[in-house]
C-alpha cells in the first residue's frame, strides 16, 4: 500500500502512530498481538559496527539465538547448545550472512565495503544501510519511508524486485510514481486532515481522483444552484405568516446540507526553466577525453557531441562513473586527458545533492534571488510562487528548510541564469510527487538540452530520447529504452548467480591481479598521505611566518611576495592531493 499527499500532511506521523511512538488525540490502533514490524529508520546514531554486522542486526531472534549457543559453548552445557543449534537451523541461521550480503549487494554496496564501520558512510549510504537492516529484518508489517530518495536506478530497480517477492504486508511512503505503480496494489491519499483508499497503483489512483474531482465540480455547482433556490424562497416569503411554516423547514435544509467542498487545483509548482538567449550547434564538444579524479582515470576514450534539444539519461551501476561524467561536462572536474569545449554562448546549469548545502543558510529564498537578479518585491514573489514558495515563505531562512524546499531552491536559482545546457545529478532526491511531475513537465519544454542521472523512472520514460551507458570505462550509447535496460540488469543478475565456468588457474591469476592493484593503490595512497603532511606542515610554517608582524617590517618586498605566491602554490598542490586521496578511497572502497 502507498501513502501519499504533499509534504507535511501527516504520512510520517502515520506511520510513528502505527510503531507506538506516538499515541492518537482520538480513536485506537489496533494490530494484530503476533505482528512483527520492520521500519526503515531515518537517523541512526553512528556506530562502529561494520556494514554487513550492522545489517544482520536487524534479526534480533538469531542475534539472540547466537548469543544462547555462544553461552552454551561457553558454560560446556551440552543440552543447551543442542537446543540453540537446532533454533538456529530452525531461524535459517546458516544462510544469515549469505542473505545480507545479497540484500548488500542489491542495495549497491561492494564486498570490501561490507567490513568498513557503519560512521564511516556518508548519509545518504547510511540510509541505505538502514534500509537493508529493515528488509533484513523478519516482519510481518513493513514501513517504508521513502525507500527509493538515496538510491540510484539500478538499487531502486532491485528494491522493486525484492518486494514483489516479500510475503508480508508493506505501506510505502514514496513519490517516485513509477517505483509505486510496480510496487504497490492500492494507494492511500491523504488529503485534507482525511485519508481515503483507492485500489491500483498510482496512475490507477490519479484517474480515479481525476473522476472524483470531475464529480465534485459537477456536485459543487448542482449545490450551489440549489442553495441559491432555497435562499431566494426564504427572502421571499420570509415575513409571511401563511409561508412561515415552509421558510422554517427550508432554513433547517440549508442548515443540514452537507457543503460540498469547491475543486481546488491542486498544482501548486508553475515553474518552467527559461529559454535560453541564444543555442549553438554543437552546444558541447568532448574529444579524446579520459576522465577521473587526481590522476586515476575513471572513463577513457569519450568522444561526444550535445545539440539543443537532446534529452541524455545517463545509465551504470553504483561506481561506474556516472557523477564523474556529470562533474566533468560541468566543469567541476578537468578532464585527464583531451578536451570539453562549450560553444561561445552555452553555459551550464549543474544540480548535484552537495549543492544543497552551499546555500547561504543564514540567507532566505527572496535573498538568494534579489542577489542575481534585480526584481520587485512582487516580480520575486511570482517567481518563488511558480517555485512552491508562496506567502512568508520568501522570508524563511534556509537553515530552516527541508532538503525539499533546498532542492527546489536550488533549481530557482539554476533557472535564473538561463542556461543553455542543465547538467542534473539525481534531481528528484527530497520531492514529492508534484515537484518531480512538474520539474518532468519544465525538462520536457526547454528548448536547450539536458543531461541527467537519476533513479526516478517516471521521469526518464517523459522527458529522456537517448541514453549513455557508462560501463567498463567506457561511456557508449545505449541501443534502447529504460525497459531494455532494466531487463538487461535482470540478465546480469541471473547470470551471476550462475557458477562459474572459469578454471581454477584463471581465478587465481585474476585474484592475483587484483591484489596487485589494490596493493598498488594502497601504496599510491601512503605517498599522497605522506606528501599531505609534508605540505600541510610547511603551509603552516607559512602561516606563522606571514601572520608574524616582524616578517613584514624586516623581509625585503620581492621575499615577502615570494612567501605569499609559494603559500598559494602549495594550497593548490593539497587541493590537488586531496581530490587524489579521495580518488583512491572510492576505487579501494567503492564509495
Amino acid at each position: 500500500m502507498g501513502i501519499v499527499g504533499r509534504n507535511g500532511i501527516g504520512k510520517t506521523t502515520l506511520f510513528e502512530l502505527i510503531q507506538g511512538n506516538l499515541l492518537p488525540h482520538e480513536g485506537n490502533i489496533d494490530l494484530p498481538d503476533a505482528w512483527r514490524i520492520s521500519a526503515l529508520k531515518q537517523h541512526v546514531s553512528p556506530t562502529e559496527r561494520t556494514a554487513i554486522e550492522f545489517v544482520m542486526d536487524g534479526d534480533a531472534q538469531l542475534r539472540r539465538v547466537q548469543r544462547s549457543i555462544e553461552r552454551a559453548e561457553k558454560a560446556e552445557n551440552d543440552d543447551a547448545f543442542a537446543r540453540a543449534l537446532a533454533d538456529f537451523e530452525d531461524l535459517d541461521g546458516y544462510r544469515y550472512q549469505n542473505r545480507a550480503a545479497t540484500i548488500l549487494v542489491g542495495l549497491g554496496f561492494t564486498a570490501s565495503e561490507f567490513s568498513r564501520p557503519y560512521q564511516e558512510f556518508s548519509g545518504g549510504w547510511r540510509i541505505r544501510l538502514n534500509l537493508a537492516q529493515a528488509l533484513m529484518t523478519p516482519s510481518d508489517l513493513m514501513l517504508l519511508d521513502e525507500p527509493t530518495n538515496h538510491l540510484d536506478l539500478e538499487a531502486t530497480v532491485w528494491l522493486q524486485r525484492w518486494l514483489s517477492k516479500f510475503g508480508g504486508t508493506v505501506l510505502m511512503i514514496a513519490h517516485d510514481r513509477d517505483f509505486l505503480d510496480s510496487s504497490v496494489d492500492s494507494i492511500v491519499h491523504i488529503d485534507q486532515l482525511q485519508a481515503r483508499s483507492y485500489r491500483g497503483g498510482y496512475s490507477s489512483f490519479e484517474e480515479q481522483r481525476a473522476a472524483q474531482l470531475s464529480q465534485q465540480e459537477i456536485l459543487h455547482k448542482r449545490q450551489v444552484k440549489e442553495r441559491q433556490r432555497i435562499e431566494k424562497f426564504i427572502d421571499r416569503f420570509r415575513y409571511k405568516a401563511t409561508k412561515a411554516r415552509q421558510v422554517q423547514s427550508r432554513v433547517k435544509l440549508l442548515e443540514r446540507m452537507k457543503q460540498v467542498a469547491v475543486v481546488r487545483a491542486e498544482l501548486p509548482y508553475r515553474f518552467t526553466f527559461q529559454t535560453p538567449l541564444r543555442l549553438d550547434q554543437p552546444m558541447l564538444q568532448i574529444d579524446n577525453c579520459s576522465l577521473g579524479y587526481g590522476g586515476i582515470q575513471v572513463i577513457r576514450d569519450l568522444t561526444q557531441r550535445i545539440y539543443p534539444g537532446d534529452r541524455i539519461g545517463v545509465l551504470g551501476l553504483n561506481g561506474a562513473g556516472k557523477s564523474t561524467l556529470l562533474k566533468s561536462l560541468a566543469a567541476e572536474l578537468s578532464p585527464l586527458e583531451g578536451t570539453i569545449r562549450l560553444s561561445e554562448h552555452t553555459s551550464v546549469g549543474y544540480f548535484a545533492q552537495h549543492q544543497l548545502e552551499i546555500l547561504n543558510a543564514d540567507q532566505s529564498a527572496r535573498d538568494h534571488v534579489v542577489d542575481v537578479v534585480e526584481m520587485t518585491e512582487q516580480q520575486v514573489r511570482i517567481y518563488l510562487g511558480a517555485w512552491g514558495f508562496g506567502g512568508n515563505d520568501i522570508f524563511r531562512r534556509v537553515d530552516q528548510f527541508s532538503g525539499g524546499e533546498k532542492a527546489r531552491l536550488v533549481l530557482a536559482m539554476i533557472s535564473l541564469h538561463r542556461p543553455a545546457l542543465l547538467v542534473l545529478d539525481e534531481p528528484t532526491n527530497h520531492l514529492d510527487i508534484d515537484m518531480r511531475a512538474a520539474l518532468a513537465h519544465a525538462l520536457d519544454s526547454f528548448e536547450g538540452a539536458v543531461i541527467v542521472v537519476a533513479h526516478d523512472q517516471h521521469l526518464l520514460r517523459q522527458c529522456i530520447n537517448e541514453f549513455w551507458l557508462v560501463q567498463g570505462g567506457v561511456v557508449t550509447t545505449f541501443d534502447g529504452d529504460l525497459d531494455d535496460y532494466e531487463q538487461s540488469l535482470s540478465r546480469e543478475t541471473e547470470e551471476s548467480k550462475k557458477p562459474t565456468t572459469r578454471s581454477s588457474k584463471e581465478l587465481r591469476r585474476a585474484k592475483a591481479d587484483l591484489r596487485n592493484r589494490q596493493r598498488n593503490l594502497v601504496r599510491r595512497k601512503e605517498r599522497v598521505e605522506n606528501l599531505l603532511a609534508e605540505l600541510e606542515q610547511e603551509v603552516e610554517n607559512l602561516n606563522e611566518l606571514l601572520i608574524d608582524p616582524k616578517t613584514h617590517q624586516n623581509a625585503e618586498r620581492s621575499e615577502l611576495n615570494d612567501w605569499i605566491r609559494q603559500h598559494g602554490i602549495k594550497k593548490k598542490k593539497i587541493e590537488e592531493l586531496e581530490n587524489e586521496w579521495m580518488s583512491i578511497e572510492e576505487r579501494l572502497y567503492g564509495g
